[in-house]
């Protein structure tokens, strides 16, 4: 038995990396386990793979895929634009800076979380990352994504959109979202952070977007909803909270590239009379720093 099941990308996202393309049958599980599984297994190593037709939750990249999702997938160019149904873009391997950014946070780990003691860094016995391991007590401390969940909130035509009172990105305009807490559901973590951020009571509606950001560890969960309402005002982190038209929505003063995306993806949905799921993953391009909300590609995207 697994004591555990991590899936990489997102500890609890609705797509997340556990679509993986695979050269055999188009997807793969991942998953992490306190134990060793045994050679003998059908799983080789950590990767788990859909090698039967309907036995596992995902089928092949084929017209069987859409059993999966309900809908049918399709390859994004760098702009988001829909070019093929029924096909995605290769998700590129990891980019040299991530890699680079993901040890550095690994050296920055020097206590151990549970007993206090100090940590050495190297590459644990069949594994392939850098890890922070303990010379007390041996144990590994494995850092994984933050999950930021939000409201896309659509009330008379019109977005609510939120300019920050605090860094980073302090007056730029943002969704209504934040870090979920522990002991809270993404949906009550999503309309936590409206009430807090616009101080307006929301009903979530349904999923928008899972938006992963590797560079920096972060998860985006976007869910669309309505005001319970026709109130909100600016809460402590917030200047200010308006409804914007679709046609003036602040492109270039957003305060980041998830909020650029996500708001780009929905207004194409809504000219295209249909509004869709979208999993992405934003990469930034190298050379350029955070506060270029404009220097990313969305790789791997799906819209179901």
């Amino acid at each position: 038995m697994l004591k555990s099941v991590h899936l990489f990308g997102c500890s609890s996202g609705f797509v997340s990396n556990l679509l993986k393309p695979n050269s055999i049958v188009g997807f793969s599980l991942n998953f992490i386990s306190s134990k060793r599984l045994p050679t003998s297994s059908s799983c080789s190593s950590s990767r788990l793979s859909c090698a039967s037709s309907g036995s596992m939750f995902l089928a092949p990249r084929t017209a069987s895929f859409k059993a999966f999702c309900g809908s049918t997938c399709s390859e994004a160019n760098q702009d988001g634009t829909s070019t093929s149904p029924l096909s995605m873009s290769e998700s590129p391997p990891p980019s040299s800076s991530t890699v680079v950014h993901s040890a550095e946070r690994i050296r920055n780990v020097r206590f151990c979380q549970w007993c206090g003691g100090q940590t050495k860094h190297g590459i644990p016995d069949d594994e392939e990352k850098l890890r922070a391991i303990c010379t007390v007590c041996g144990k590994i401390t494995y850092q994984n994504p933050k999950m930021v969940v939000g409201c896309l909130i659509h009330h008379d035509d019109k977005i609510l959109l939120c300019k920050r009172k605090i860094e980073p990105s302090y007056g730029l305009w943002t969704l209504p979202a934040g870090y979920m807490e522990i002991g809270e559901s993404a949906v009550d973590g999503a309309i936590r952070e409206t009430l807090e951020e616009a101080n307006a009571e929301v009903e979530v509606t349904s999923p928008f977007a899972q938006l992963d950001i590797p560079l920096i560890g972060q998860t985006y969960i976007i869910f669309r909803g309505k005001l319970k309402k026709p109130h909100f005002s600016p809460g402590p982190e917030s200047i200010e909270c308006r409804l914007f038209s679709l046609d003036d929505i602040p492109f270039d003063s957003l305060a980041f590239s998830s909020m650029l995306v996500t708001l780009k993806l929905y207004v194409e949905d809504v000219k295209a009379g249909r509004v869709s799921f979208h999993y992405g993953t934003i990469n930034k391009r190298p050379g350029t720093g955070a506060s270029d909300i404009h220097a990313y590609t969305l790789d791997y995207h799906l819209r179901l």
